[in-house]
């Protein structure tokens, strides 16, 4: 199964996280290193309940990174860290970030 996380800021911005040869993060690892992520960009909540759900970590985490965390080779490791970390706390195998839109999708 083809396993990758794209993210996003729009059509001529779009970077693809290859996860096939990458060793998986287990789920509670993850969870853990997007809240670690959330607390060091301090990110907000996006609900005003002050809820965040994990979503919402992964949004708010990419768009504070910012574009060249996943451009640029020196962040690389970074940037695999992010996509492992997303595609462990959603479960799922294929993941879009689109930072422009606010959106995941599976």
């Amino acid at each position: 199964m083809r396993s990758h996380v794209t993210v996003t800021w729009g059509e001529s911005s779009t970077y693809r996280l290859d996860l096939d040869e990458v060793q998986p993060m287990p789920h509670d690892l993850a969870r853990g290193w997007l809240d670690e992520q959330f607390t060091f960009f301090g990110c907000e909540p996006i609900k005003l309940t002050g809820k965040v759900l994990t979503a919402d970590k992964i949004l708010c985490v990419a768009q504070a990174a910012g574009e060249a965390r996943f451009r640029d080779a020196e962040h690389r490791p970074w940037a695999t860290a992010f996509a492992r970390a997303t595609s462990a706390a959603l479960a799922k195998p294929t993941v879009t970030v689109d930072v422009a839109a606010g959106t995941l999708g599976y």
